[in-house]
């Protein structure tokens, strides 16, 4: 009954917008439809006049996010995306126009000839030569997979497709205007003598800096009238200022000291009721535990458990001392380090070298790591002790037979795997059996070895000087804040926001309570780190929001770095895309250049004078002496680079004096006493080709002049 209330109370302005529908039906039918589409909503943005699906660009945009294997933040991959499928759709056009297609017979011909797939194992035949065939039963297996409801793969096969053919298209029209591209001999010829042509000069040169910044002072006006004036080159965008207080999560000192005490408690036995014994049991501590692994998981320590050996040096100094000195079962601790409370355990002692250099001979057999052999393990185990009687004491057929059978990158090497420092022997990505061995046993030593990747022939060829190392087991907890600190954090935070809501000003709230304000100035709709703040995009989204007003407040949860916390912002500033604002970027852009035009003035009403001379005295600096400029190196002496002086110069009569010329650091008077045009050649042809080089090299330029052309529609910041 309240529904059809509301629409009872409503029913002149649902007869207004029916009507008004009616209305736009009697002069074109078809508004009708777009009357009431959905397709704007859903469209991503138009390039020139073509739509971009939002499902669609969803899909690309976790694809993307999933070739990154995730480092790519959401608006990298929506901003690579989106620059892709521009691309793609300012080429496809000017193609479609230049009558040029980028057929599939194209697109595969160039996906066979990747080296990644010429050279991947998965695509070789029996005699390890690339199989079309095998490449396309691979991609058949990935679509049956996808139909199956499998889709990464075969998603991230369509993105492959979807970059080879836009290369594809990039590398057609480049080429199809590059071709286009051309001097004449005559240009070859200009280009000649503008290098090669020599001046010499004298000149007074007063700078910019002789003139105090306080005297040349840029007004708001000046500065707004020169972006309207250069509306061009400082197109409007639409932005956000934000001020902001955060209220990080951190532990107290009584947090602190509880964790520290938790740690401590593991260090000796304890007793503990058992539910499962109905009795109170005994638990050993690290102390007298000799399962580490299992002690380090049952407790729930916060970092697994390392079994590399440590040098001292690669030892907290705070801790380093303690554990060398430390005898075997020792544990050290509780001590502090990167935010964890820890004890550690000596548990072995040994000398091993920093570095090994060793060799080998592999015979991996069916199931071990990246293997494709089809033998057994007992076959392989047969293999590789024949082999081991002909190579343990021969190193020359050591090395021959190495050559023959690795199938790894030491083939060719005669199986030298070469120096292997400790830290990546004893990292997870080093297989353990190998690095006991080498790190373990004496140079010289060989041995059949058998590790994740099949049975192998380990050499020791040499190690460096040992050391005292050791091995700990280590428990730790991470110092964190409790659930009484977060939720006093937690109500301070809130309690700013409440007072902001209330119409308080959050510079007065912070000075009363001790906060520090921060800024993020002239955030664009598409931003996403936010100054001290990280990847907020949340944040960026909310100011951005249409209904949003100045001095709205809201508080955000946040994570900086690992590091949750608060976040109580103001929407402090707001401009839309019709007005320009006066950024800090555009600031440093322009407020040097308006007031070196204040400066150039100054300096021109002192420099009076009929000669050099009398000019230089005037303004109380020196006539100058320039030998040999070049339009081509546009180098005086003691100044630097003055382009637009030097191309003054090249125009200028001889022997007469110059108007007064602003350039890049000061204001000039120049006087021309000898220009030195080169002497004619027979054949301009080189420097005719030197011209088409340099144009051809600016070919990367297309597409930015094309995307600037086209039609192009961007609503990425209404949905991401």
């Amino acid at each position: 009954m309240a529904i059809l209330s509301k629409i009872r109370d409503r029913s002149m302005f649902l007869i207004f917008i029916v009507g008004m529908a009616l209305f736009a039906f009697v002069l074109d039918p078809s508004s009708i439809q777009n009357f009431f589409s959905s397709t704007k909503v859903n469209s991503i943005g138009q390039i020139n006049g073509e739509d971009i699906d939002r499902e669609e660009f969803a899909r690309q945009v976790e694809a993307y996010r999933s070739q990154s294997g995730g480092k790519a933040t959401q608006m990298q991959a929506v901003n690579a995306v989106w620059n892709s499928m521009v691309s793609e759709k300012v080429f496809q056009s000017q193609l479609e126009k230049a009558g040029i297609v980028i057929g599939e017979k194209d697109i595969w011909d160039a996906m066979v000839a990747l080296p990644q797939i010429q050279n991947s194992p998965l695509f070789k035949n029996e005699i390890n030569l690339f199989d079309e065939e095998k490449l396309k039963e691979y991609i058949a297996n990935m679509k049956d997979e996808a139909d199956a409801g499998n889709t990464q793969a075969w998603t991230n096969w369509l993105a492959t497709e979807r970059s080879i053919k836009q290369n594809l298209e990039r590398q057609a029209y480049s080429s199809l205007v590059t071709a286009g591209l051309g001097a004449s001999l005559e240009e070859g010829k200009r280009d000649y003598i503008y290098e090669n042509t020599k001046m010499d000069a004298k000149f007074v040169f007063v700078s910019y800096a002789t003139i105090a910044d306080s005297l040349s002072v840029v007004s708001k006006d000046e500065i707004q009238k020169y972006l309207e004036e250069n509306s061009e080159r400082f197109k409007p965008v639409a932005t956000r200022s934000l001020k902001y207080v955060k209220f990080d999560i951190l532990p107290s000192e009584a947090d602190d000291a509880e964790v520290k005490k938790k740690v401590e408690s593991f260090i000796n036995d304890r007793e503990e009721y058992s539910n499962a014994a109905k009795t109170t049991v005994k638990i050993a501590g690290l102390k007298n535990t000799t399962d580490y692994e299992a002690f380090i998981n049952d407790n729930k320590s916060d970092l697994a458990i390392d079994n590399s050996y440590k040098f001292k040096n690669q030892l907290s100094a705070t801790i380093s001392d303690a554990i060398f000195e430390a005898s075997l079962g020792d544990v050290v601790g509780p001590y502090k380090e990167n935010g964890y409370y820890k004890i550690s355990k000596v548990v072995e002692i040994l000398q091993l070298p920093d570095s090994v250099k060793s060799s080998h001979i592999i015979v991996p057999y069916a199931g071990t790591t990246r293997s494709t052999s089809n033998r057994t393990k007992e076959e392989a185990k047969k293999s590789i002790d024949s082999i081991f009687a002909l190579v343990k004491n021969n190193k020359t057929k050591f090395n021959k037979i190495a050559d023959e059978i690795n199938t790894d990158g030491t083939k060719g090497k005669g199986g030298d795997i070469g120096w292997v420092r400790k830290n990546q022997a004893f990292s997870p990505s080093f297989d353990k059996d190998f690095a006991d061995f080498i790190y373990k046993n004496k140079t010289g030593s060989i041995a059949v070895v058998e590790t994740a990747f099949g049975f192998h022939i380990i050499r020791i060829d040499d190690q460096t000087k040992h050391e005292k190392a050791v091995r700990l087991a280590t428990f730790s907890l991470l110092i964190e804040a409790s659930e009484e600190t977060e939720n006093a954090i937690f109500e301070k935070a809130e309690t700013l926001a409440s007072n902001l809501a209330d119409g308080k000003e959050i510079e007065d709230l912070a000075k009363e309570f001790g906060y520090k304000v921060q800024a993020a100035v002239n955030l664009k709709p598409l931003s996403e780190s936010i100054p001290g703040l990280n990847n907020q995009r949340q944040i960026v989204t909310w100011a951005f929001n249409n209904e949003r007003e100045l001095n709205d407040s809201k508080r955000f949860d946040v994570d900086v770095a690992g590091k949750r916390g608060y976040a109580v912002v103001v929407l402090s500033g707001k401009t839309e895309e019709d007005g320009l604002v006066v950024t800090t970027d555009i600031l440093l852009n322009i407020r040097p250049e308006l007031m070196n035009k204040k400066k150039a003035a100054m300096i021109k009403e002192k420099m009076k004078g009929a000669t050099l001379e009398e000019i230089a005295k005037n303004t109380k600096s020196i006539v100058r002496n320039a030998s040999s400029v070049t339009l081509a190196s546009p180098l005086l002496s003691g100044v630097g680079n003055e382009p637009a002086v030097v191309g003054a110069m090249s125009t200028l009569k001889l022997n007469e004096l110059s108007d007064k010329i602003e350039g890049k650091k000061g204001v000039f008077v120049v006087l021309v006493t000898k220009r030195e045009v080169p002497k004619e050649l027979d054949n301009y042809d080189n420097f005719r080709k030197s011209k088409v080089v340099r144009l051809k090299g600016r070919s990367y330029q297309l597409y930015k002049v094309l995307q600037e052309a086209a039609d192009v529609t961007d609503n990425r910041s209404k949905f991401f």
